[in-house]
């Protein structure tokens, strides 16, 4: 069986227990749990979703290291490449420093917790992380043996807006309602399964690539920075929780940003739920390849950095 498990608690369960912050899912696979939602992707589900491989048509989501090589938004570091001349030897070597989060990316989770509670997934706190040098709790690491797989579905806002004449903005807080999203899913004939990979297009490489450096870099150092990204609703939430093991799109922060003050959708899917968010996907080939073939779901195989104790990537 693929479908949706009978024993997963229900979105009005949440939270699990007594005094966890809000919508928590803490201790629903073990209290020493570091997958999170990836638990959903079983070898069945993972099974199933390799008969979304009809065609052999290879599509790398990966956006350049160094595309934002100015100013990142939310003031991360550059990428730097030195590349090291071995002579006499006829011989390269090079070294890379980047923040792993300004390009294509999954939030782990180290990355955001509940702010007020100032916990983890599953507890954890910044003085488990910090502790010790060898702290490895919540490390992406804990992703790295099997990686992100399974059947993904690209919901082509940005293509569904256009031919809806909906306006849209990427570089202004905007939120992207539930009932867009599963307006795009039917528009496409996309079917939904439990345990699929949501990927959500909002056109922002294609605006990114539009601008000229010297706006791209008033943008970077607007604070905070006003980008568009899904709705940060209760309906969002329970739709998420209904159907997904990851989400991910083609924009910085996957939600709505700024986000309200009482809570965010990082809180509850990273440090609530353990789910992957996928950020900086470059998804404009992809969406090419959606509508070439007329079918908008895919077999992803996503393999995360073997980085004990990383935050992302």
């Amino acid at each position: 069986m693929t479908g949706r498990p009978p024993s997963l608690p229900k979105f009005s369960d949440l939270p699990l227990n007594k005094g966890d912050p809000l919508f928590s899912a803490w201790g629903l696979y073990g209290k020493d749990d570091q997958l999170g939602f990836l638990n959903r992707q079983t070898d069945a589900i993972v099974a199933e979703a390799a008969k979304e491989i009809k065609t052999g048509v290879r599509v790398s989501l990966n956006w350049p290291l160094d595309a934002q090589r100015k100013i990142p938004f939310f003031g991360r570091q550059v990428f730097h490449k030195q590349l090291i001349n071995k002579s006499p030897r006829t011989v390269n070597d090079d070294i890379w420093t980047f923040n792993t989060q300004s390009s294509s990316q999954w939030d782990g989770l180290r990355h955001f917790g509940y702010q007020n509670e100032k916990k983890f997934y599953n507890g954890v706190t910044m003085d488990d992380i910090h502790g010790s040098e060898d702290s490895t709790v919540n490390g992406i690491q804990a992703w790295a043996d099997k990686g992100i797989v399974g059947r993904g579905i690209l919901l082509d806002f940005h293509r569904w807006a256009l031919a809806n004449n909906v306006p849209v903005e990427v570089f202004k807080k905007s939120s992207i309602p539930l009932k867009y999203l599963k307006a795009v899913a039917e528009s496409q004939g996309t079917e939904i399964k439990f345990g699929d990979i949501l990927i959500v297009r909002v056109g922002y490489m294609s605006t990114f690539k539009q601008l000229p450096p010297d706006e791209l870099v008033a943008l970077a150092k607007q604070v905070p920075p006003q980008l568009i990204g899904v709705e940060r609703s209760e309906e969002m939430l329970e739709w998420i929780w209904d159907n997904f093991s990851a989400v991910a799109g083609d924009h910085p922060a996957f939600e709505s940003y700024p986000t309200p003050k009482d809570w965010s959708m990082h809180e509850v899917l990273l440090a609530g739920w353990g789910c992957p968010i996928g950020e900086l996907f470059d998804l404009d080939h992809l969406a090419e390849e959606c509508e070439k073939q007329n079918r908008w779901s895919f077999f992803v195989s996503s393999e995360v950095c073997n980085v004990p104790g990383g935050v992302a990537r």
